[in-house]
């Protein structure tokens, strides 16, 4: 089993409706399982990611862009150093699993 790894998260912007998180994580490593009741959006700024949801893998590479929809189970393994922006509404709430 694989160890699972938070990203490093850094706020890049905060306004009236929406909040934009810059995500960073090394190769090789998972990111948490999770889902969000509300959707968002992915943007890898450089590196490459499998982004598992609903179990279909999508693979991220530098100037990617993934619209993430709500209520589905969701997790990031990292392939090669990772750095994307994260945009989401004020009012998303994320719930993790193990």
């Amino acid at each position: 089993m694989e160890k699972i790894t938070n990203p490093n998260v850094k706020l890049l912007a905060k306004g009236e409706s929406f909040i934009a998180k810059q995500m960073a994580a090394k190769a090789g490593e998972l990111l948490p399982k999770h889902l969000a009741n509300k959707e968002s959006v992915l943007v890898v700024l450089e590196g490459e990611c499998v982004l598992t949801l609903a179990d279909t893998e999508h693979t991220l590479k530098q100037g990617d862009s993934f619209i993430v929809p709500p209520e589905i189970v969701h997790q990031i393994k990292v392939v090669k150093d990772f750095r994307a922006v994260h945009i989401m509404t004020n009012d998303i709430e994320f719930k993790f699993f193990k």
